[in-house]
């Protein structure tokens, strides 16, 4: 679409409320925001009134506009929001939820529910608590909760097969619901009590505790009393871990804020009942958005998946439509929820306790200057189109063709994102041929065209370079800069024999970067914050490549020939390996030395030379390599 026709379309947007939507000359969305007024909202981009440092870059890409009217402020917001996350607009704030935090579980409408520990919150009608900022944050808090509540951990699958009690029932983990050893309501009632627990109402869950405990005594139900006594024990030392973040015993999420340069950190206070109940770092992330902005997006990208929202939602920046997110949140919740910006007071104090977390993990996870100067300095080097925000590394493993893996690893901006990290089977080639693995890894890749980083990275030279834009272009792939890494020669250089002995130096050439369009490679060495960072990836493709490699290999090696023979079980196979090393000490054994490392008679012994060596009934002459 022309400018004219842009101007055109620009004219014709009503003045109503709705989201608008900015797309690029292929119909990818690149920006999508909401307004009260769409018409005077989009002129405002193209007056110039809007100053945000990201806009030039956006205008220079917008071709096409679309728009959506509707009723109030709140459906844009949720609209607004909902397009951002399945389109992923390039210039829009988006934090990324394939880290998947934690979150716990349970299906209250179940006659005895139980705890799972799960990545996403879904919409099934369940109750979901958390999230948690870790795996091992969330695994921690499941494992107090079966050490301190007898609740079943058993899936549903095993719950409805299960005939007699288990060894949890046994140790007193567990009150054998599968068999009808205890009550809905009482079941019940600890369901309750760990709720309350993990909500942050702990100490009203104690005084409850105490009363109970007293009521047992009186009824002379004296293991029942020490069950709860125990109880009470176990949850007043892990309230003594928690810090009392506000006497307001109030139920708040504070967001503080750290930023340097381009790159932001996010951290939040989770606060229930006054006590710091959680921390959450959230994913760097490099915008050109304003703070306040990024805050705004985060709030309700994180508050959208969430099924706990707090009464306050305290945030180190103003945030502009606070009230129009404070009408959703609210309706969501049943209840008011408030978006704050404190000046002083107590809030205030906790929003500086979040902005300190926030520098502290900031400075804690990277040195910025270095990252962030070697991307630059690519793409003005490398002459990119765009600077690599996002590099995607590929890599080979194999030994003469077997076993062969091909690895994908993923950089945003200048870190390894773990979420990004692929491993590859190789299914279609037989034999040694790098080549054609590596096409078959690239095709299986990129043939859905989803999510394409800046750069496509090679481990090697002009060879694997030309698979890559061989692959691309049959796949009408468009966009991504390819580049090939490859190593330097070794040069080995004898000196002066010395009067003791003749000393040798081996010294790496240096890599070489290959270009698409260029016949000569370029060398980054004299850069060494960029040098230093192609080869990190290149390096940690290969290592995430040669980890899978060799585990498959391992698990196909552990399936040995052993295995094809009758009165061999792991137990056996495992000593035998053991004892010998590898199938060629087993075969050199005698009789009697297997029949001691394997335990087994002299028959079984007999017949596992036999096999080892082809001279079994019906057996072929082997070696002792893998089948």
């Amino acid at each position: 679409m022309d400018r004219d026709l842009l101007e055109r379309k620009i004219k014709n947007i009503p003045p109503r409320t709705g989201v608008y939507l900015m797309k690029d000359r292929e119909g990818k969305v690149i920006y999508a925001g909401k307004a009260k007024n769409l018409r005077s909202r989009v002129r405002s981009y193209f007056k110039g009134n809007d100053t945000r440092p990201m806009i030039p870059f956006l205008l220079a890409r917008v071709r096409d506009l679309d728009f959506v009217v509707t009723d109030t402020e709140k459906e844009a917001l949720i609209l607004e929001n909902n397009i951002i996350k399945e389109h992923r607009p390039r210039y829009n704030v988006f934090f990324r939820d394939d880290k998947t935090y934690f979150s716990l579980r349970i299906d209250l409408r179940e006659t005895f529910p139980w705890f799972q520990l799960v990545r996403r919150v879904r919409k099934d009608g369940a109750r979901y608590l958390g999230p948690y900022p870790s795996g091992f944050a969330a695994r921690e808090t499941l494992h107090f909760l079966h050490r301190v509540f007898p609740l079943r951990t058993c899936s549903d699958r095993v719950f409805r097969q299960r005939r007699r009690p288990c060894i949890e029932y046994e140790i007193k983990r567990c009150l054998g619901p599968c068999c009808g050893l205890v009550t809905p309501e009482h079941y019940r009632s600890l369901v309750s009590d760990v709720i309350a627990f993990l909500e942050g109402r702990g100490r009203g869950l104690l005084r409850d505790l105490r009363e109970r405990m007293e009521r047992a005594s009186g009824a002379l139900e004296f293991e029942e009393a020490a069950l709860t006594r125990d109880r009470i024990t176990a949850i007043e030392r892990t309230l003594e871990k928690q810090s009392i973040a506000s006497p307001a015993m109030r139920d708040q999420d504070v967001f503080g804020l750290y930023r340097e340069g381009s790159l932001t950190q996010v951290f939040a206070l989770h606060i229930r009942n006054g006590n710091i109940l959680g921390k959450m770092k959230f994913p760097l992330v490099r915008l050109a958005a304003e703070p306040a902005e990024i805050l705004s997006a985060l709030v309700k990208q994180y508050y959208s998946g969430e099924s706990f929202i707090p009464e306050e939602i305290v945030t180190s920046e103003e945030i502009e439509d606070r009230d129009v997110i404070g009408e959703w949140l609210s309706e969501k919740k049943g209840g008011k929820v408030s978006i704050l910006r404190p000046r002083r007071g107590e809030r205030n104090r906790l929003l500086r306790m979040a902005e300190r977390n926030a520098e502290d993990a900031f400075k804690a996870d990277r040195n910025i200057e270095s990252e962030e100067t070697a991307l630059t300095i690519l793409r003005e080097k490398l002459q990119l189109k765009r600077q690599p925000e996002r590099i995607e590394c590929f890599d080979i493993s194999n030994i003469g063709g077997r076993f062969a893996v091909g690895s994908m690893v993923t950089f945003a901006g200048g870190r390894p994102e773990k979420a990004g990290y692929r491993h590859f089977n190789i299914k279609g080639v037989e034999g040694a041929d790098d080549y054609a693995m590596l096409r078959e890894v690239l095709e299986r890749r990129y043939r859905r065209r989803e999510n394409l980083p800046d750069l496509i990275m090679l481990d090697g030279g002009k060879g694997q370079l030309g698979i890559a834009l061989s692959v691309l272009r049959e796949l009408g792939v468009e966009g991504p800069d390819v580049i090939g890494l490859a190593k330097g020669e070794v040069e080995i250089e004898e000196t002066i024999p010395s009067a003791l002995k003749a000393r040798r130096i081996a010294a790496r050439g240096e890599d070489r970067v290959y270009l698409a369009g260029r016949k000569d490679p370029v060398y980054m060495a004299r850069y060494p914050a960029a040098y230093f960072l192609l080869q990190r990836v290149r390096d940690e493709a290969h290592r995430f490549a040669i980890t899978h490699h060799r585990k498959i290999m391992g698990k196909r090696v552990t399936r040995s020939r052993l295995d094809d023979i009758a009165g061999v079980g792991p137990k056996r196979k495992k000593a035998l390996l053991s004892r010998f090393g590898d199938i060629a000490g087993i075969q050199e054994a005698s009789p009697e030395e297997i029949m001691n490392a394997g335990r087994v008679s002299r028959v079984v012994a007999q017949k596992i030379l036999d096999h080892l060596k082809g001279t079994a009934p019906g057996g072929e002459k082997g070696g002792p390599g893998i089948e």
